[in-house]
């Protein structure tokens, strides 16, 4: 069965490289659709507004013929139209970046998307039939070690994924959504494999169930956060390059709602996360106290934990009480994520402490 598992995710691995690849060539070419539109659509505006000028313009020349106080009218007109010219150039030098709705309904059947989405769907059932095949071969759960946290983790991230996309539009987080989760399995396959084997005694316990499948979720959702964290360091500079009046050179973000709104959505989503993080660290003191009579021993992998919960705390709070919205969030978040990536790898593999178990354990 174990032969059949490492099949099973080598197959699942080829099939989100496919779907990646999908996403990004949805995001490259949807992405050219829409800047063209958009540019066809500002030149008819631009056509109609010309047209609209000359015909005032023809009226007033016939006006004027006729009208006996022309001079100090025109003077008093050049005055009140002055403020008016100055607001169209604003208008024109604070122009709103294109973005897709803010409610992410779904109102177009773009091909490439829908390749991408069901490549997901085919990958993720095949990725179940590896975690499946792995837990029967050791007879156990299969996240006792770092390959079956990396493999059952990108499961839940593209489960996650897939999940989401069943009410909301979020196929434009597909390409690095699909892009992490084959990192995950790449690194999980190159870096972390350990063939199927029994536990050490710490970890034979009903509390590896219940600690590490909710830390494999909250990984999972700081994933999505993390994705849509960097989408709205994108999009918030091309929003104000735009509204500058730079030309716009991110055509692809057409697809991707606003900054704004996807920092109100990561705002949701790290609040559900970060109440799954808190459980995961008080089950792992229970569990500590259980495996080895302490609650907590300020070891290594222990104040990590506690690291990743005290930055997504501060995000919270900054955000909720201090106003740091913007750029500051999203890299709060960023920054949350990269320690629950440090704690993984970094931590695992060069710090020994009681959580190393020949440095694969999650």
């Amino acid at each position: 069965m174990g032969a059949y598992s490492e099949l099973f995710m080598l197959l699942a691995a080829g099939t989100y490289t496919v779907a990646f690849l999908a996403f990004a060539w949805d995001m490259a070419t949807s992405g050219r659709v829409a800047q063209r539109d958009a540019a066809l659509l500002a030149d008819a505006k631009d056509s109609a507004a010309s047209a609209q000028a000359g015909k005032h313009r023809s009226l007033a020349a016939v006006g004027a013929a006729g009208a006996a106080g022309a001079v100090d009218a025109a003077g008093d007109r050049s005055a009140s139209s002055a403020p008016a010219a100055g607001g169209a150039q604003g208008a024109r030098t604070g122009a709103t970046a294109e973005v897709a709705e803010s409610d992410l309904k779904y109102r177009d059947r773009r091909k490439a998307a829908r390749v991408g989405v069901a490549l997901s769907a085919l990958g993720l059932a095949i990725h179940a039939a590896g975690v499946l095949t792995r837990g029967v071969a050791a007879g156990r759960v299969p996240w006792g070690n770092m390959y079956e946290f990396c493999t059952t983790g990108a499961f839940i991230v593209v489960a996650v994924f897939l999940a989401v996309l069943i009410r909301r539009d979020l196929r434009f987080l597909g390409t690095f959504v699909l892009g992490l989760a084959v990192v995950m399995m790449v690194a999980a396959s190159v870096a972390f494999f350990v063939p199927v084997g029994h536990l050490v005694p710490a970890l034979q316990s009903y509390w590896l169930v219940i600690h590490v499948s909710i830390a494999v979720l909250s990984s999972a959702l700081f994933t999505l956060t993390f994705s849509m964290g960097v989408l709205q360091l994108i999009q918030g500079r091309r929003e104000a390059k735009i509204a500058a009046g730079e030309p716009d050179r991110g055509g692809f973000m057409r697809l991707v709602p606003s900054a704004l709104t996807l920092e109100t959505l990561a705002y949701r989503i790290n609040t559900i996360a970060f109440v799954g993080w808190t459980l995961t660290v008080m089950f792992g003191a229970i569990w500590a106290e259980k495996a080895w009579g302490r609650f907590w021993g300020w070891d290594t992998k222990e104040v990590w934990s506690f690291v990743i919960w005290v930055v997504y705390a501060a995000y919270l709070h900054a955000r909720a009480t201090r106003g740091w919205t913007g750029a500051r969030a999203a890299w709060l978040s960023i920054v949350g994520y990269l320690c629950v990536i440090f704690n993984f790898t970094i931590v695992n593999v060069y710090f020994s402490g009681l959580h190393s178990y020949g440095g694969v354990t999650p």
